[in-house]
């Protein structure tokens, strides 16, 4: 499969995930630079309302970049076709890290560094491991939704029981 976004083909290597605003491929171009491709979608989503997810996703991206939290770069917007081409991190997300037994104290200390980023900006981000990959050691936050703070959904009283080999984990990761 390939997708014609100003003016350039990028060609699919391989579906990375399907959340609840869009599926991000793996994709090359003509010269086999790796990018994610995310093409928003329309499918309903029970526990979530959005407005446009698009423009959502470009203001999250410009809040996040602001206060410092480490993300993939954006590189383009097609509006027309509702797609973006971001930076590829590449690494293993961080539930795969505990799934393996890996996590490292140092990965705590990010994910408590970007928590004291967020607090003192009244923000919340979405905590779910998939949403955090591991490159050279350092944690980016792959996905760019974030949120009015709210003590229910901060990393200590949602994420954080994810971050663990919980119980909370385990079902949340079968496969």
């Amino acid at each position: 499969m390939e997708y014609l976004v100003n003016g350039k083909i990028y060609k699919v290597i391989k579906l990375l995930g399907h959340g609840k605003g869009g599926y991000s491929y793996l994709v090359s171009d003509d010269m086999n630079n790796e990018y994610v491709l995310k093409q928003i979608h329309h499918e309903p989503c029970s526990y979530y309302t959005f407005g446009n997810k698009l423009e959502s996703e470009i203001n999250d991206y410009n809040t996040l970049l602001k206060v410092g939290i480490t993300i993939p770069k954006m590189y383009y917007v097609d509006y027309e076709k509702e797609i973006i081409i971001k930076e590829y991190i590449d690494g293993m997300t961080i539930n795969q890290i505990i799934s393996y037994d890996m996590m490292i104290d140092n990965y705590y200390n990010q994910i408590k560094t970007m928590c004291d980023i967020l607090y003192q900006n009244n923000l919340n981000i979405d905590y779910y491991p998939t949403n955090f990959v591991v490159q050279n050691g350092v944690i980016y936050y792959i996905d760019y939704e974030c949120n009015k703070y709210m003590d229910e959904w901060n990393y200590e009283n949602w994420g954080k029981k994810y971050w663990y080999k919980t119980k909370e984990f385990l079902e949340a990761f079968k496969e």
